[in-house]
This record gives structure tokens, sequence and C-alpha cells, in this order.
């Protein structure tokens, strides 16, 4: 006698993509889940931008008067600080975007880095891709620079 599971072929990938796309919604239902799944969803994108501005990089000329290793640890570490510690201030749903899924804060934060600038991701970031580049000596790497500075002046006009 055979059994029903005989007649159905778990190898399809049109399979997989029906039980993730129902489990979707379930789990978008539930604000602090999909505002969970979208913080993964959004730190695996920027790894992956990370990885590919690397990569960029590597393949591009390096040119000497652009190498400022001593300006580009600088750049790092105050970019890194202004992340983390706005990041450590808002928390995961206040950084990942609680406020789509209705998760807000009680009130706005107001202590650092939020006192430094309105936009302490945004301009931490950019500092951390001009430190890369500066550190690695690649033009390439202060037009991609650009690029991020424009993409993020641009997201905070549209958020405005």
């Amino acid at each position: 006698m055979s059994s029903l599971t005989d007649y159905i072929d778990f190898s399809q990938k049109s399979l997989h993509l029906a039980t993730t796309a129902i489990a979707f919604n379930p789990i978008f239902w539930n604000p602090h889940r999909g505002c969970y799944v979208l913080a993964f969803v959004i730190f695996s994108l920027g790894i992956v931008r990370d990885h590919l501005y690397n990569n960029a990089l590597a393949d591009q000329p390096f040119y000497q008067p652009v190498y400022q290793p001593y300006l580009a640890y600088g750049l790092f570490a105050t970019g890194t600080t202004l992340v983390v510690s706005s990041m450590w201030a808002l928390g995961l749903t206040g950084t990942y975007l609680g406020d789509y899924f209705g998760i807000l804060m009680d009130a706005p934060v107001t202590g650092f880095p939020f006192n430094v600038t309105a936009s302490p991701m945004y301009w931490g970031s950019t500092m951390s891709f001009l430190a890369v580049a500066l550190y690695q000596g690649k033009v390439a790497g202060l037009l991609l620079t650009l690029e991020v500075f424009v993409s993020y002046w641009l997201a905070l006009k549209w958020e405005e």
C-alpha cells in the first residue's frame, strides 16, 4: 500500500516557494516578527553591499595621493561610532523600520549620537565608505562614496 507522501515531490522548487509564500503573511501579521524579518533582510543586504563594494575596489588601480590611512582610521572610527551608537539608542525595532509596523518609540531619541546629527546612521555609513576608499587609495572608492552620499541625501529628502 502506498502512502500519500509518495504522491508529493518534495524536491520541486515550486513546492518550496509555495510553502514560503504561505508562511509569509502570518509572520508579517505580527509586527515584531515582521520587523525582525525585515531587519534580517536589510542587515543581510548591507553585508552583500559591503562585499560588492570591497570587490569593486579590489579590481581598481591604486592612486597614491588618495591613500590616506590616518584620515581613514579617524573616519572609520567616527563613522562606526555614529552607526553603532545610533543602533544602540534606537534598538532593533527603532533601527529597522519598526514604525512601518506600528512599533513606535515612546519619545524621540535626542541624546548621542542624535545630538550630533539627525541622521547618524547615514552619515556614519558614508564616513565608513570614504574611510575604506582612502585606506585602499582607490579613486573609484571616492566615486562610490559619492553615490552613497547622494543616495542617503535623497533618502533624507524623501523622509522629510
